[in-house]
């Protein structure tokens, strides 16, 4: 678990379930396997 926030790790897990691309300002997101662009 790279990131405790809860919440940011449902959404990180929502957009990798459904195959879409996070907004995000948090740098920890990036370090998952996810698709996101910094906001």
């Amino acid at each position: 678990m790279i990131h405790r926030d809860p919440f940011d790790r449902m959404l990180l897990a929502q957009a990798q379930c459904e195959g879409l691309r996070l907004a995000t300002r948090d740098p920890w997101c990036h370090k998952y396997d996810v698709d996101t662009y910094s906001v």
